[in-house]
């Protein structure tokens, strides 16, 4: 599964009047829901326990999403398992996502010149904040690929100083920017 783009949250107060008359969508269980993305259905309560999801409830208290909450849950996988994203990182991500949603429904809700301003300004915030969490993964991502060269490079120099006539000398072994420095021999 690719990570695409963030599933936007309904409008609070239920369906817009163009949806109203469609029938309503089928509310699928937790375990159906789990088969269905690919997740186990206690990684499902889990991601509710900390705030990810909020299914609706059944009459029994059981569990119900709709296609919505499978969106999501499909981003959230995608995040935490294509791109690596910490449980706190995607958090902060759909956080924001969310809060783009409302300002955008506000915005086109007020003509008060001043609060459209305000909006317009939080909702550019909360993207920086999102591309700064996004260009931090690439940077850290980038820093792993750069010392995998160098360590590659490091066995080339090796295979390079086996060849018969070789005036190459292996260079000491590259570390990771947090690792402490290898003792000198």
């Amino acid at each position: 599964m690719s990570v695409s783009q963030p599933p936007v949250p309904a409008a609070e107060g239920g369906a817009s009047p163009a949806s109203a008359s469609v029938e309503p969508e089928p509310l699928l269980r937790i375990q159906e829901v789990a088969d269905r993305v690919g997740l186990t259905a206690r990684s499902i309560r889990y991601y509710e326990e900390v705030g990810l999801m909020k299914p609706a409830r059944s009459m029994g208290s059981y569990r119900l999403y709709d296609e919505e909450d499978i969106a999501r849950l499909g981003y959230i996988k995608g995040l935490r398992d294509d791109a690596g994203f910490s449980l706190a990182e995607i958090g902060q991500l759909l956080e924001d996502e969310n809060a783009r949603a409302l300002i955008g429904e506000r915005f086109r809700e007020t003509r008060d010149p001043r609060e459209r301003r305000e909006l317009l300004v939080d909702g550019m915030a909360r993207i920086d904040r999102q591309v700064s969490t996004l260009k931090a993964k690439i940077d850290r991502l980038q820093s792993m690929v750069d010392l995998a060269r160098a360590r590659r490079a490091h066995l080339e120099d090796h295979l390079a100083e086996l060849e018969p006539g070789s005036t190459v000398k292996a260079h000491k072994a590259p570390t990771a920017p947090d690792a402490p420095a290898e003792p000198a021999r």
